[in-house]
């Protein structure tokens, strides 16, 4: 056995600062949370799509043509 299992295993059971359930809560809100700020980037380039066309047609683009 290492020391470190050695020292673990002589610390005896550490009791968790909350229920097991609430880790997965927590986990679960920063998701929904973190997936309310992707939706809100939803179709942010169809938002200023005459911006895009007037850059397009200034710098001899097509339309809809976002690669390089």
């Amino acid at each position: 056995m290492s020391l470190v299992t050695t020292v673990l295993a002589e610390a005896g059971h550490v009791e968790l600062p909350m229920p097991t359930w609430a880790y997965g809560l927590i986990a679960l809100v920063i998701f929904i949370a973190l997936g309310a700020v992707l939706w809100t980037y939803r179709d942010v380039a169809n938002r200023h799509q005459a911006k895009a066309d007037a850059y397009a047609a200034a710098h001899g683009g097509a339309h809809g043509h976002g690669g390089h």
